[in-house]
């Protein structure tokens, strides 16, 4: 039988290793998908750096919404603790994967060589999102220097999980940093949706965890993404009754038999 903690986690962990590499999709999805892990990180003195892929075109109506959502979130960076930050300004939902993406992402793992690298899971909803983790994914496992951890995160949904950070200590401050991000919350009451998230991964917790953040740590990337994410689910198909299932035999009997068209 595949019991709860077959799929989730029953605990916390340790913030995993430093150096730390994050793609973030857009201007807030950083802090969104993983701003308390972060701060954390920040107060641990692991050294952190964030590549911000997409410019934020569509975010807004403002003809400087670009300049806005990039400056919203140089604020954020620094209140994250985020020592180097880099923008690729890429067309908002017009993100693709190519050859000459995958091969910008290899540099800046060679250059930066973390021992921990971040991406969207790929069961987020936006397709920036979702190319985003693709990228990345190509972007090591053609990355021969790199030796670390690669994780998804969530923002905007809940994705397959076997790693929980509590953020509890920084919930307020990381309150603070999603803020900043005053264009984006003038769209939706973000801040609202991203503690509900982070308090529902407080599910398999103990009470005294007020909020946890959410990631997947990847094994190996032998596999491709596709082919991996489908291996994280399949537990949850591996019914008892099917994990063994009978061998069944077939008897046909076409000996000497004249077949019918003939």
């Amino acid at each position: 039988m595949i019991n709860e903690h077959d799929l989730i986690p029953y605990n916390t962990s340790a913030l995993p290793a430093g150096p730390w590499l994050v793609f973030a999709p857009h201007p807030d999805d950083e802090t969104f998908g993983m701003g308390g892990s972060l701060l954390l990180a920040s107060d641990q003195g692991i050294e952190t750096r964030v590549v911000i892929l997409t410019d934020g075109s569509l975010g807004g109506d403002d003809k400087a919404i670009v300049d806005i959502r990039r400056n919203e979130a140089i604020l954020a960076l620094n209140a994250l603790g985020v020592k180097k930050y880099y923008f690729w300004n890429l067309p908002d939902r017009g993100l693709e994967v190519t050859e000459a993406l995958i091969l910008k992402v290899v540099q800046i793992i060679s250059e930066v060589k973390p021992q921990s690298v971040f991406f969207p899971t790929p069961m987020e909803l936006h397709p920036d999102h979702r190319q985003t983790a693709v990228l990345v994914w190509e972007g090591l496992r053609q990355a021969k220097s790199f030796t670390g951890k690669a994780f998804s995160y969530e923002i905007g949904t809940q994705g397959q999980i076997n790693y929980l950070i509590d953020i509890g200590a920084v919930v307020e401050k990381k309150n603070q940093v999603m803020a900043l991000y005053a264009s984006q919350q003038a769209i939706n009451n973000y801040t609202q949706i991203v503690q509900s998230l982070d308090c529902a991964r407080t599910y398999t917790l103990p009470k005294s965890v007020r909020a946890a953040e959410g990631f997947w740590q990847h094994e190996t990337l032998s596999k491709s993404l596709a082919s991996d994410t489908l291996a994280s689910l399949r537990p949850y198909w591996q019914l008892s009754k099917l994990e063994n299932p009978a061998l069944v035999s077939i008897i046909v009997r076409t000996f000497r038999r004249t077949p019918a068209c003939a």
